[in-house]
């Protein structure tokens, strides 16, 4: 009876000298501190990513209006007018 205990009592200071050196290396508190931190960083910064982006859109849209127009001025067809990109050329 008394070995069985000795061994239970080994058994459970073994199991938390596991479960301390796990927390040593992969602390929860500090990865949700982390996480934390960094969705506040994106919320805070989620307005001028936002303001990138609208200006990426519209640059592109413009890109291919222009592209649009090109190909309307070369093209034979002249009742596109640059509004739909010729896709036989």
């Amino acid at each position: 009876m008394r070995e069985e205990l000795q061994d239970n009592v080994r058994r459970l200071m073994n199991f938390m000298a596991f479960a301390r050196s796990f927390f040593k290396r992969n602390n929860p508190f500090k990865a949700l501190i982390i996480s934390l931190v960094s969705s506040l960083k994106e919320m805070l910064t989620i307005r001028q990513k936002l303001k990138m982006a609208k200006y990426r859109v519209n640059y592109h849209k413009h890109q291919l209006y222009k592209m649009e127009n090109l190909i309307a001025e070369s093209n034979e067809h002249t009742f596109l007018k640059g509004k739909n990109l010729n896709e036989t050329r």
